[in-house]
């Protein structure tokens, strides 16, 4: 079993496809820190931008961000969805390929989803099991965990999967990024479920958009669910039938979400459940997007 899961985890996605760029991506350095470090260096998240050279970038180790061309996407979310296109963007700004001193107006700036989706294309290039996984990050903010992407990879050596964020430089922290321990990340299963039986407290629990508690969990959970499945679905990507419904779904739709989540708690225990859900339980997995409504799909009966 442990080999079938692995080697799934070896696939690519729509999403982690490298495409032409698989030798590139082999040709950068196997050492996971160093790794970790060199993606920092290709990219700004756009909290940064917009705090320019104030808060965690007043030192500008992340550049000096008055250099960022005013013309420029703020955000570029939008149009680099896979990793394709996001090694595509960075080469074509800075020919030189990945490098420390990249310039600030030749990074790209995307947020935790997609430095997620980079990393595990870059390792399974390098034939190493990834996974992209979608939950909250109580490291980040003070006094609230809020929505984050980090990856899991297989250390052979070790024979465990290793939790690593590759989403900045975090200095302060009391253990490893790029060796954080279970408990130190909101796994989207267990916090909704603890959600769910008032083990946790749903306000310290935010998405971005504003959303906290089941609102923000509910759609951490998709996300990881699809992510688990090889398909690390954008923010805009939700089920059809919760998109823009969640005062709507029932306690039974709730129930069954709980059924997914439990589950999801250990996934590779799982794994053969999960996929049995993928395959079958079409409403997890018809996406509505900006683009994409209820009356575009085929029939999901």
């Amino acid at each position: 079993m442990k080999e079938k899961i692995l080697n799934y985890y070896l696939q690519f996605s729509t999403y982690t496809n490298p495409g032409c760029y698989v030798d590139f991506l082999k040709s950068l350095t196997d050492d996971i820190s160093e790794l970790g470090n060199l993606i920092t260096h290709q990219v700004i998240h756009r909290v940064t931008l917009k705090n320019g050279n104030t808060s965690a970038n007043s030192d500008k180790k992340y550049g000096d961000m008055d250099r960022y061309p005013w013309h420029r996407l703020r955000c570029d979310d939008d149009v680099l969805l896979t990793s394709l296109a996001m090694v595509g963007e960075l080469l074509r700004l800075d020919e030189r390929g990945f490098k420390k001193d990249r310039a600030v107006e030749d990074k790209i700036v995307v947020t935790c989803r997609y430095v997620s989706v980079l990393m595990t294309s870059i390792l399974k290039s390098k034939g190493v099991p990834t996974r992209c996984r979608s939950g909250f990050a109580p490291y980040l903010l003070p006094d609230i965990s809020a929505d984050h992407w980090i990856n899991q990879y297989w250390s052979i050596k070790e024979n465990r999967w290793i939790n690593i964020d590759a989403d900045g430089f975090f200095d302060d922290l009391d253990f490893s990024q790029f060796d954080i321990p279970d408990d130190e990340f909101d796994w989207a299963a267990k916090t909704w479920l603890d959600i769910r039986t008032g083990r946790k407290d749903s306000n310290k629990i935010v998405y971005a958009a504003g959303q906290h508690g089941l609102e923000a969990a509910i759609r951490a959970i998709f996300y990881d669910f699809h992510s688990l499945m090889n398909n690390e679905i954008s923010y805009n990507f939700q089920p059809s039938y919760i998109s823009g419904r969640f005062e709507q779904l029932t306690e039974k739709e709730f129930k069954e979400i709980d059924k997914l989540a439990k589950l999801m708690l250990e996934p590779d225990k799982n794994f053969e459940k999960l996929i049995n859900v993928w395959n079958n339980e079409k409403k997890f997995r018809v996406l509505n997007s900006p683009l994409i409504g209820d009356n575009d799909h085929k029939s999901n009966t």
